[in-house]
């Protein structure tokens, strides 16, 4: 059953742009095989750990250890109290002034622009973060919508191809639901969508951009397969358009043991109208050593550790933004993720370099990835903002799953 979406959509590639950072024209993110076609990508900065970048098999063995050693432990979820309400999601593309931003849990953001556009980013619906529903890290915060209950979908942005950020199962329905939405996907995933049976799918490489046309074609009137009711999109504008553009983060990819790196993992950009938003994705910023327990790392010991330029560079070049989604979790042991995950104080880092007017935090409150509580990052969220001497709520802030906030 399709939703009724009444556009029609166009997405055209851009020339390259010309303020593309002098060190990202060669682009030292590709790591080509013998013919120089592109094999695989890497992180090109020593905020990652160059060399040290961990390998499947180092990182599965390290975190067993730090399992069996103790060093790990598995957080208590008996008494998380994350609240979870349900979404005021919209019947109409009513012309507002507001940027209104729902988060769906984990990764995932409903954003409807004011001139009509609505995004997806990082649709993941499914209980488990798996490639099997009965094994794996389970939701112990309950979704806050069915997928069924969202209205028609414009555009859907993947950052990369992990499973707590990319489902085979939630795009296919999505796709099969909006036949007219567009996926936004870095390189060499546009193989993987089309052999999901999903051709309107664009791929993207860092510092590119594209161009998304909705063009409205017929009338809102009752069909037989239509989930939206009737006429509710009448007053929609005849036209929109957006900018998309795939940016730089520093992370990692993967489906299964043998496609480490092979596709690109993106932080992304759109701009619709007047308003602009910035979706972080997963990333890291700087690569942290084991330090002693309650160890400040941004301290004056640990402050020259090289911190990962790229954002800086975004918010220089594709700047301000009207909201940033930003990755706040799963981030400990800190020596184990740091270079591929964000700490909350790592993200106030990159919400400044990245110059968001106001931001959201994301990548918690949903699956136990890693070993911090679960409801740590919004508190750890709140003492960086205030060691920033930024204010503690009401500019980076969090909020229940299925609640709407307005920019």
């Amino acid at each position: 059953m399709a939703a009724s979406s009444i556009y029609t959509s166009v997405v055209s590639k851009l020339e390259p742009a010309a303020d593309i950072p002098e060190d990202a024209r060669a682009n030292p993110h590709h790591v080509k095989g013998h013919h120089g076609n592109i094999v695989k990508f890497k992180n090109p900065h020593p905020s990652a750990g160059g060399d040290l970048t961990d390998s499947v098999v180092s990182m599965v063995g390290k975190i067993l250890w730090s399992k069996l050693s103790g060093n790990m432990p598995t957080p208590d979820i008996s008494n998380t109290k994350i609240p979870v309400v349900t979404p005021d999601l919209p019947t109409s593309r009513a012309a507002s002034s507001a940027l209104r931003a729902t988060w769906l849990g984990h990764a995932c953001y409903f954003v409807e622009f004011p001139t009509g556009l609505r995004v997806l980013f990082d649709p993941v619906f499914e209980d488990r973060c798996m490639p099997v529903q009965w094994a794996g890290p389970k939701r112990y915060s309950p979704p806050a919508c069915a997928l069924t209950d969202l209205p028609p979908v414009d555009a859907v942005v993947i950052s990369h191809s992990h499973y707590d950020h990319l489902s085979h199962t939630s795009v296919q329905e999505l796709a099969k639901r909006n036949p007219e939405a567009q996926f936004f996907v870095g390189l060499g995933l546009e193989k993987w969508f089309r052999a999901s049976g999903i051709d309107n799918v664009t791929e993207m490489d860092w510092w590119q951009d594209a161009e998304l046309v909705l063009q409205k074609t017929k009338p809102a009137a009752a069909t037989a397969d239509t989930t939206t009711p009737p006429a509710t999109e009448a007053s929609a504008p005849d036209t929109i358009t957006a900018r998309i553009t795939c940016l730089p983060c520093q992370h990692s990819s993967g489906r299964t043991a043998t496609d480490r790196d092979t596709t690109l993992w993106a932080s992304w950009a759109v701009k619709s109208g007047s308003k602009s938003v910035w979706f972080g994705g997963d990333t890291g910023y700087r690569r942290v050593p084991k330090v002693p327990a309650e160890t400040d790392d941004y301290g004056p010991s640990y402050s020259a550790l090289p911190r990962c330029p790229q954002f800086a560079q975004i918010g220089e070049r594709r700047g301000p933004f009207d909201l940033g989604l930003i990755p706040i979790g799963a981030y400990a042991p800190r020596w184990l993720f740091s270079w591929m995950h964000a700490n909350p104080y790592d993200a106030v880092e990159i919400f400044k370099e990245t110059r968001c007017n106001k931001a959201m935090g994301i990548h918690w409150g949903t699956w136990i990835l890693t070993s911090e509580e679960v409801e740590e990052p919004p508190r750890l969220l709140r003492e960086a903002m205030k060691a920033s001497g930024l204010p503690e709520t009401g500019v980076f802030d969090v909020c229940a799953v299925g609640e709407t906030r307005e920019f």
